[in-house]
Order: C-alpha cells, then sequence, then structure tokens
C-alpha cells in the first residue's frame, strides 16, 4: 500500500522539537528492559514517583555527571505494565555502560515503524438477524476496543455515543488535554484518549526549516486520518446516509458498534516510534482495554528486539486481545510482520465492491479501471471523439516523469492533457497533484509490473482512474502506436456484487514466519481494500494539502484497514464470552474462517492462482461463526514459554520477550513431546535428508457448544505427506469439557519443485446435535540444514 502522509506542524510543536534538535548530534533513544532479580524489581515499587527513582538510579551509575547533572531528566517513559524498563536519550558510550549494568537485560535503540465503513460490515454477513453476531453480543456492549494510531477526529459522526452506556466501572483511563482536544472531547463513545509524542520528538526532526513547514497537533487529535478511520471501521457507531463525495453511499457502522473506543497516538507525521508504541501498550493495558488494535509494523525481525512482541506478550498475559496487521510488503515471501503467536497476525482480502471508471480509447478500445474522482457518470457508447483529450507519456523526457514525480512534467506539453503516471516512488494521489500543478487535464495511473492488477483507488484531486498491469501495457502499446493518441475518462459509480471476493491483497504480506515456521502466520484475513470509514475534518478526502474537500469519509488500504475488522469481531467474542481468554478469542475466529469466497469458490490470491494458507491463513473472517465455534484451542501465557524453548531460544531472550526466568532444559524434560494448542497446524522438517522425517502434535480443544455433543474428524493431508489423527471422534457431556488428540505428521521430501505443502483438518459435530464445523489449515514447510 502506498501512504504517504503529509501534514501541517503547528507551532507549539515545533517549540516541544527545540531540546530535542539541540542534541540530536550525541544523543538518541535507547529503549532499557530491567532484570526483575537484580537491583530490585517493578513489581516492588510500589508508586509511580519510587519507580521513577529506581529507574533513574541507573542512569545515574552510566552517565557522567559532567555530561549530565541531572540524568533522570534523560528519561522519556518509565514503564511498569507490558514491559520493566524506561526509554532515556543516550550517548552510545552511555549506553554501552548501561549494558554492563547488573540488573539489565537489554538496551536497544528505538526502532521507527510504519502505519501500514459503508458496506464492510454487510460483506461480512452483519445484520439484524436475531440469531446473527451483533444480536448475540449486544453490538459488542461492555468492551473497549483501544486503537495505538495516529488519534482520532473527536466530532466525526462515527463517534457519536447517542445510545450508549456510561463506560464500564473497570476504566481508569483518562481524556488528555493538548493542542484542540480537551475532556470534552470524550463522550460515552470515545471514553479515553492520550497521545505519546516523547520518542517521535527526540528523534525527528532534524531539520527546524522542515519542521516549520509542517502540521501536527500535540494532542490526541488525528491529523492523518489513519487512525480515525482504523477505530471507526472497528468500533464506528451508525451513521446514515455516509459516502465519499457521494461514492459508496450507505449506513457506515463499524464491526462492534456497541464498543467504547479509546484511541492512543503513538504515531506521527514521521511514522511511529517503539518507545512511544510501549508507553501507549502500557497505559492501555492498565486503563482496562479488552482489545487492542494496531494497524503497524514493519519487516519480520526477532521476537526479542520487537517492541510489540514484548508488549503484547503482558498484554496477553493480562487478558487482552492483541490484533495487529500482518504488513503490506507481499507477496513476497515471508514477509509477515507482527508473527508473535501470542498475537492475531491479519492479512488483507477484497470486497465484491467496485468503483469502475473507464478508459475509452481514440481507436474504440475501452479498458477497465477503477477510482473514486467524484466525475459525472457516463455510458460507453463509441461515439465521436469531440470530448476526448490528448494522451501523453513521460511528457519530460525523463525516467522521473514516467511516474510523474513533481516538477518532473513539461508543462507545455501536458498542459489540457491527460497524462499517464506509472504507479510507485510517490504516492498515488500525489501524483495526481503533481499533474494538476503542471497544468494536466486529467491522468491515468498505470500499474506497473510490480502491482499486476491490484486495484486501491483513491479520491483524486482531478479525473483520474487506476488501470492494473495488462491495460497499462496496451494503453502505452497504443500511445506509442499512434499519430496522436487520445482518451476520455467514464466514471461508472459503485458496482456490489459484481467481483469475485474476497481475494487475497497483493500487497497482503505473506507467510511463513521466519522466526517461528511451526506456527502458521497470518492467521485470518480481513476486508482490506478500498475501505471507507471516517475522516477527519481539517484534509481533504486525498489526504493532501492542496486538496480543499471536505467529506466525513474517506477510503484507504491495507492490512491497517483489515487489522481494525478482526479488532472489532474480537470485541465482539469478547462481549458475547467475557470469561474467555485471548487464545480462546482468536481460534474462534480462526477456526470458523470461511475458505470459500461469496460465490461458493476458492478464495484466490491477487498474485494469481488459489490462495494458499501462507496468504490467508486460516481463512476469512466469519463474524456469525466466531461468536458461536463450537470448540475452541486455549493457550496458557505460561505454554508460550515453553514453546519458546522449544524453538532454541536462551533463558536471555526468552526473558527479553516474556519478562520470565525460565530453564528451559528442565522446562522441557517436564513438557516432553510439547506442542503449542495453536488452532492452526504447521510443521517444518529440515530438507534433503535420505529418511523421512516425522512429528507428533498434541492439541486440546474445549466444548463450547452444545452439551452431550460428538464431533467426529475429517482431513485432507497435504501431498507427499501422511496425517493420522487419534482419537478420530471427540465426545463431550458438559459445556466446558476438554478433549484432546494427536496429529501424527509424516513426510518423506517435498513435492517436486516446491518446498512447502497444506491441508487441513476439520472436527465436524455430528448428526443432528449442531452445524459447528472447527476447521485448522495443515502447512508443512521444508527449510535447508
Amino acid at each position: 500500500m502506498e501512504v504517504v502522509i503529509k501534514l501541517l506542524i503547528c507551532h507549539s510543536f515545533l517549540l516541544l522539537l527545540l531540546p530535542a534538535l539541540a542534541a540530536a548530534e550525541t544523543l538518541q533513544t535507547y529503549i532499557v528492559q530491567l532484570h526483575p532479580h537484580e537491583g530490585g524489581s517493578a513489581s516492588a515499587v510500589s508508586t509511580a514517583g519510587s519507580r521513577l527513582d529506581w529507574h533513574a538510579s541507573f542512569l545515574e551509575r552510566s552517565v557522567s555527571p559532567e555530561q549530565e547533572k541531572h540524568p533522570s531528566s534523560r528519561i522519556l517513559y518509565s514503564y511498569h505494565t507490558v514491559f520493566d524498563g524506561f526509554a532515556a536519550q543516550l550517548t552510545d558510550g552511555e549506553a554501552a555502560s548501561l549494558r554492563a549494568l547488573p540488573g539489565v537485560a537489554s538496551v536497544r535503540a528505538d526502532r521507527r515503524l510504519e502505519l501500514h465503513t459503508t458496506y464492510s460490515y454487510r460483506f461480512l454477513g452483519l445484520n439484524f438477524c436475531p440469531t446473527g453476531a451483533w444480536a448475540r453480543s449486544g453490538y459488542g456492549r461492555g468492551t473497549i476496543v483501544g486503537i495505538l494510531d495516529t488519534g482520532l477526529w473527536p466530532e466525526s459522526p462515527s463517534f457519536d455515543d447517542r445510545g450508549m452506556p456510561p463506560a464500564p466501572v473497570r476504566w481508569t483511563g483518562v481524556c488528555q488535554g493538548g493542542d484542540h482536544f480537551n475532556a470534552s472531547n470524550c463522550n460515552r463513545k470515545l471514553i479515553g484518549a492520550r497521545f505519546y509524542s516523547k520518542g517521535h520528538r527526540a528523534n525527528y526532526p532534524t531539520n527546524p526549516s522542515e519542521a516549520a513547514s509542517l502540521l501536527e497537533y500535540v494532542s490526541p487529535r488525528d491529523a492523518h486520518g489513519h487512525g480515525t478511520h482504523t477505530a471507526s471501521t472497528a468500533a464506528g457507531a451508525a451513521v446514515p446516509g455516509a459516502s465519499v463525495l457521494g461514492a459508496g453511499a450507505g449506513e457506515a457502522r463499524g464491526v462492534a458498534p456497541g464498543a467504547h473506543v479509546a484511541a492512543y497516538k503513538v504515531c506521527w507525521f514521521n511514522g511511529c516510534y517503539s518507545s512511544d508504541i510501549l508507553a501507549g501498550m502500557d497505559d492501555a493495558v492498565r486503563d482496562g482495554v479488552d482489545v487492542l488494535s494496531l494497524s503497524l509494523g514493519g519487516f519480520p525481525i526477532p521476537l526479542f528486539e520487537d517492541s510489540i512482541a514484548i508488549g503484547s506478550f503482558r498484554a496477553t498475559a493480562r487478558g487482552v486481545s492483541v490484533v495487529c496487521a500482518a504488513g503490506n510488503n507481499g507477496p513476497a515471501r515471508s514477509s509477515v510482520a507482527n508473527e508473535a503467536p501470542w498475537v492475531l497476525t491479519v492479512g488483507a482480502a477484497t470486497l465484491d465492491r467496485r468503483f469502475p471508471a473507464y478508459v475509452r480509447l481514440g481507436n474504440g478500445r475501452v479498458l477497465y479501471g477503477e477510482s473514486m474522482y467524484p466525475g459525472k457518470t457516463g455510458g460507453l457508447k463509441k461515439g465521436g471523439n469531440k470530448d476526448d483529450l490528448e494522451l501523453v507519456y513521460a511528457a519530460g523526457g525523463t525516467r522521473e516523469s514516467e511516474y510523474c514525480l513533481k516538477g518532473s512534467l513539461d508543462k507545455a506539453a501536458v498542459a489540457g492533457k491527460m497524462v499517464v503516471c506509472n504507479r510507485g516512488i510517490t504516492g498515488r494521489a500525489d501524483k495526481g497533484e503533481a499533474v494538476k500543478e503542471a497544468g494536466g487535464a486529467a491522468m491515468i495511473l498505470a500499474n506497473t509490473e510490480i502491482n499486476r492488477q491490484e486495484d486501491s483507488v483513491d479520491v483524486h484531486v482531478l479525473p483520474a482512474t487506476l488501470v492494473g498491469y495488462k491495460e497499462a501495457v496496451e494503453l502505452k502499446k497504443y500511445i506509442t502506436s499512434t499519430r496522436r493518441p487520445s482518451a476520455r475518462l467514464v466514471f461508472a459509480g459503485t458496482r456490489i456484487g459484481r467481483a469475485r471476493a474476497p481475494a487475497v491483497a497483493l500487497f497482503s504480506a505473506r507467510g511463513p514466519s521466519l522466526t517461528n515456521p511451526s506456527v502458521l502466520k497470518p492467521d485470518v484475513i480481513a476486508p482490506g481494500v478500498n475501505i471507507i470509514a471516517a475522516w477527519p475534518g481539517n484534509i481533504g478526502p486525498s489526504g493532501l494539502d492542496v486538496d480543499a474537500r471536505r467529506s466525513n469519509f474517506s477510503v484507504l488500504s491495507g492490512t491497517s484497514m483489515a487489522a481494525p475488522h478482526v479488532a472489532g469481531i474480537a470485541a465482539l467474542v469478547r462481549s458475547s464470552h467475557p470469561s474467555w481468554s485471548p487464545a480462546m478469542v482468536r481460534s474462534a475466529i480462526m477456526t470458523s474462517a470461511d475458505i470459500t469466497d461469496r460465490q461458493g469458490k476458492a478464495i484466490m490470491d491477487g498474485e494469481g492462482g488459489r490462495a494458499g494458507v501462507f496468504a490467508m491463513g486460516a481463512g476469512h473472517v466469519s463474524p456469525a461463526r466466531a461468536v458461536d465455534p463450537g470448540l475452541v484451542y486455549d493457550i496458557q501465557p505460561g505454554d508460550y514459554v515453553t514453546h519458546l524453548c522449544t524453538l532454541g531460544y536462551t533463558h536471555m531472550e526468552i526473558f527479553k520477550i516474556t519478562h520470565t526466568g525460565v530453564n528451559c532444559t528442565a522446562e522441557l524434560q517436564k513438557n516432553r513431546g510439547f506442542s503449542l494448542n495453536y488452532p492452526s497446524i504447521a510443521v517444518a522438517f529440515k530438507s534433503g535428508g535420505a529418511k523421512s522425517s516425522s512429528a507428533v502434535l498434541r492439541r486440546t480443544v474445549t466444548n463450547v457448544g452444545t452439551p452431550n455433543s460428538t464431533y467426529t474428524v475429517q482431513m485432507a493431508a497435504p501431498p507427499g505427506v501422511k496425517i493420522a489423527v487419534a482419537p478420530t471422534t471427540l465426545s463431550f457431556v458438559e459445556f466446558g469439557d476438554q478433549r484432546s488428540f494427536r496429529v501424527t505428521v509424516e513426510a518423506a521430501s517435498p513435492p517436486a519443485g516446491k518446498d512447502s505443502a497444506e491441508g487441513y483438518l476439520v472436527w465436524k459435530q455430528s448428526g443432528g446435535q449442531g452445524k459447528h464445523v472447527v476447521r485448522s489449515p495443515i502447512a508443512v514447510t521444508w527449510v535447508a540444514e
């Protein structure tokens, strides 16, 4: 997904930045993790003041008095809920000194991460049926969804609190004031809002003149749109007559419209820093959220270096479901981020809604494209060419002009014409701005080979459409072979139900997991392409500074949009089953997922062909079945620790992730044959051996459906793999009964030309006892010795 966010920075934010700018040459932000058995323990420090003193004591031993008279002033954040430690500004030498101190587990540099609806709730099957997910969960009432993002625009009608009950009594959060934001901006829907800018201010900007040209609110108020969009997707209120300048009209609703929202602004105009993210997670868990939604991340890194993985472990241990975007680095293999096994990782899929905007060439050929530019709709009759515009491509004679970079277009060559721009390098909407500034009358955005047929749309600032790679090839051939090429754009409004969906988005990150191939990631896919949701009132729907139009809604694409859909479903499940653990909630969502599209055919992949498990995980989410899954796979926090031991993590690496001391030798002796009770099944074998490989996995399911029920196994073994399940029948007498089974996987070598294979295992409720089908995908990979 190409999201380039350009903002203005208000004067007060610049003033806050100046102290960081002065020290930028010698100081940078580090996150310091402390060991509970050395130098005291966070659990033994009862007050915020004494905890800060404890953290400052480490700086006093590593920072020279000549360099800093008051070392505690270097501390940005003092963590104690999801993390034991602090964030501080240090020189490289001071960081090295800290690493050598007793009681310090790790010192790592702050890391910058990137930000990765009127119809989607209906596409998910959410409706007013008395037996549906909304009715069974009370629309998510009583749950609190925490959104870690760019903040929120509180005046949006999606955060109207009419009909909402007061915040649950357990809620201890606050409505933090700041620029254009105060306590009155919160209500019974938006029950809390905080912001975290210390890590960002310490790392950016380095150029004061650049900072002065940018706008940002130093408060929970959203100046980007991303956070407003994701929050309303998860839990926005019903808004009749919603549209984006007339496109996609309908009633907007979040997936859990009865849930409360708490906003934690951790992302700014230059991204999201780990120190700020940890601070937001720390507060959110302590405030009392039930679900955390994080539409941010990067490339996969080791879990013991991943602040989201580390913070989310303790959040999960405290009963909070953590939902994360898988990332937009697809279709590259093993590109999935946020791959910790205690996190619910979400990929992106398409809807069956389209916004056709055709290109009618001067030779009569019609190319399919899509756009949300609010152009006048019309037909595709051939007629004459008097309304056509002359087509130009590379109107500047440079490679930069092929991509319509700002300043690259020859104004004389593009004036009054339709300009073809290759996709890439800059944002899609930015290219339209560049064409408009150069005097162009319209734009065709052409996918390159890397984008293929991917069709993320924008609310362009001039008449424009996006065409796929196949259409782009034909378009450019027409231009080069025609003396005076011309075309017109024909906008056809909004079309629903005419396209196969869902399909995995091309950009959605893929597995297998780099750090943990024995757990299948992503877990599921959810709507993430051309999602319409709430939008701030300070920027136009294109997100460009020059866009003077205003709309309460806009369109975005990415796994950023998919994650809040699943966070909303998690809220529905939690509302229906308040006592369930995060693992049970995830299991319900995974084992009930669809593997077929709305036409009953196999879900397709944007990369081409049928989608595999490394693209879609367990499948596409189905809220109605998730609230009534029949059986669930539960996992205790300690099981994750044992799982990390099986992966060969060291004692210190496991401590950095879980804040738990463990002797893996003793742990594995005590838990011989251990396998994580995950809802999907993934096995990694070594390749190249002459002998066959085998693995025995144990799983335990809990009956959360009807008493006196029996389930029978059905399975399809991956090609070239033998699968045996024992027993083949599970009988449950009472609600809450648990039954275990073994899965034996045996394979000699991978299928010819492949290094993975997939199948499935299903527990199907027998006879007339019910309709529950509990499905687990199976993935077998062969990795090099």
